[in-house]
């Protein structure tokens, strides 16, 4: 696992190299100190031995504030080692997210991949910032003092080696469990916070239907299994500190014993240097341990990174899926605008949503497609988009099958309105120019003109440059569909795809709408997906979908001479906007 996270790294290795060795250097001066305090100690009682003390006493200070001031570098640079590898790896799993199809989306919650990107890349970042490298460095330190050690007094020393064994089977018995202990925590991580994402954005849901009681149980629920999780974790942690703690301790003892009751004639500097080098012995055997307990965290969230990164996503590939390019496409004069033959698709195994779809539009063509709700409309915009891949048929566009096209190239040749329009945060500008770095402002009011929506930028503070808050919070929703036509006219494609865009507003606002959808179509291809069926009645041809399958398709007057299903839908709907409108009128007088 850290040799995968190695090439992040890399072309910061010379910050890492570096402070590798201002570590060791830092490590030989802090080895030096008991041995400057001995050669201090021995004969203080001497004449001349305050000169001796003083003279030493200015070297150990010496020592000390190099040691310190070697210190600021060699973090600093392990930092950024540090930093700057994970903010690569970060990019690239921010990059894998956006090469994902729907459908990855779909089985994957938004919490979960949030953590991936956040909490996970973090704790890996801790490893190589302050564990790993300190951890070589606790190691050569530890090498340094064993030698030292026996060249002091090899007897004495075999109290510290002889708690060596125990330790290390104590820390190994302790590694499968703290590992499993952190995998779980990350687990519990990323269930909280896909939880509190799906309750912040559904929080008008919760508060219609008062629910907030219920919310609170669940999350309660949640982060009382993250407790229990991060406890878990906590006390593994505690017992091997501690552990390690009363292991030197208990040495240390030991060896004040042996020098009392059998090495009556050890000096007293020779036994403070070593009683020293004790307490550093067992150090850089806590440090390791406390690295260790950080380097399985990272572990942990680098497990679950890299099993991220190498998910298969079949619906995903951004590459030519069979076959040949098509040369020079999109061509100059396409057969057709786009054509679905024979198309059979499901969001899920044994799950057909749509049943041999059989539909062209030709170049300049305004295409509807009506039905109820779950019928299909939405997903044949879906397909055509390669949002996700026909399991029988074809999907072609501009004459080309889009499986033998790169989807950035494909989706280029389509603007969509949605019906539920999402604004980034920023300025109109930035919003209606979203595929692009910079926005062009001349661009950007033509566009507006077009649409016959200048009064949408002349009465906000700022023009085409007024703030838009999160998800276009402080835009109505008849404002935010005029943003959403206008930036798809930005780049002005041969496709248009208008998904129920006046399917949730008030009259005197699809009035309005209605405008920017014949300037948006004008020229161009259009696929219309419709609820208010009297904004489609100039459709070149309507398709009526039922249950995934095509009923009936042909122009509006030809379906209502037909008396079928979209006869009598039309004539229900005129009907009720009828009712309604008398009714506003009553009211009104």
């Amino acid at each position: 696992m850290v040799l995968r996270l190695w090439p992040y790294v890399q072309p910061n290795r010379g910050y890492l190299i570096g402070s590798l060795v201002i570590l060791l250097v830092m490590a030989a001066f802090g080895l030096a100190r008991p041995l400057i305090m001995r050669e201090a100690l021995q004969g203080f009682q001497e004449p001349g031995s305050v000169d001796r003390l003083t003279t030493y006493g200015f070297l150990l200070a010496g020592v000390i504030a190099i040691e310190q001031f070697l210190a600021f570098p060699q973090m600093y640079w392990v930092q950024i080692a540090g930093a700057e590898g994970m903010a690569r790896l970060r990019r690239e799993v921010f990059t894998f997210l956006q090469s994902r199809s729907l459908a990855f989306f779909d089985r994957t919650p938004i919490g979960r991949l949030v953590t991936r990107v956040t909490n996970d890349v973090d704790a890996m970042g801790e490893m190589f910032s302050s564990g790993a490298l300190n951890a070589v460095g606790d190691l050569v330190r530890l090498v340094a003092i064993v030698i030292i050690m026996v060249s002091l007094d090899a007897k004495m020393s075999l109290f510290a080696f002889i708690a060596v064994p125990p330790i290390a089977l104590f820390v190994n018995w302790t590694r499968k469990r703290m590992r499993r202990a952190y995998r779980e925590v990350r687990t519990k991580t990323a269930r909280m916070n896909a939880f509190i994402n799906e309750q912040v954005n559904g929080v008008d849901v919760v508060q219609a239907y008062a629910r907030e009681d219920k919310s609170e149980a669940e999350f309660d629920e949640i982060n009382a299994a993250y407790r229990e999780a991060n406890m878990n974790a906590i006390l593994l942690d505690a017992t091997l500190d501690a552990s390690i703690e009363m292991v030197g301790s208990i040495c240390i003892a030991a060896i004040l014993w042996y020098a009392g009751g059998y090495q009556l004639g050890i000096d007293f500097a020779t036994l403070f240097a070593f009683v020293a080098y004790i307490d550093m012995f067992f150090m850089p055997i806590r440090n390791i341990s406390a690295r260790y307990t950080q380097i399985q965290s990272a572990l942990a969230g680098a497990e679950r990174v890299f099993q991220l990164l190498g998910s298969e996503d079949e619906d995903a590939r951004l590459e030519l899926a069979s076959g040949e390019a098509y040369e020079d496409w999109p061509s100059k004069e396409p057969p057709f605008a786009f054509r679905l033959d024979g198309v059979t698709f499901g969001y899920k195994p044994g799950v057909t949503i749509l049943h041999d779809i059989h539909v062209e539009a030709k170049m300049g063509e305004t295409i509807a497609l009506v039905g109820p709700t779950g019928s299909g409309k939405s997903t044949i915009a879906s397909l055509l988009l390669r949002l996700y891949e026909a399991q029988e048929g074809s999907v072609e566009v501009l004459g080309a099958d889009v499986r033998q096209l790169d989807r950035l190239e494909l989706r280029r040749q389509f603007a969509v309105v949605p019906q539920d329009v999402f604004l980034f945060p920023g300025t109109i500008a930035s919003n209606v120019a979203a595929g692009h770095a910079e926005p062009d402002p001349e661009r950007v009011r033509e566009v507006f003109a077009r649409i016959g929506a200048t009064d949408l930028i002349e009465r906000r503070e700022g023009g085409i440059d007024a703030p838009v808050q999160e998800r276009g919070g402080n835009f109505s929703a008849g404002e935010r569909q005029l943003i959403a036509f206008a930036r798809a006219l930005y780049d002005d494609p041969p496709i248009m795809i208008l998904d129920e865009p006046t399917a949730s507003i008030d009259s005197d606002t699809e009035a309005k709408l209605q405008r920017a959808m014949d300037a948006a179509t004008e020229g161009r291809t259009a696929l219309i997906i419709a609820h208010r069926l009297s904004t489609i009645r100039n459709a070149s041809r309507i398709v009526c979908l039922h249950k995934g399958a095509v009923i009936e398709q042909g122009t509006h007057d030809e379906l209502i001479e037909h008396d079928g299903i979209y006869a009598r839908l039309y004539r229900l709907q005129v009907a009720r906007e009828a009712i309604a409108d008398r009714v506003g009128k009553l009211a009104g007088a």
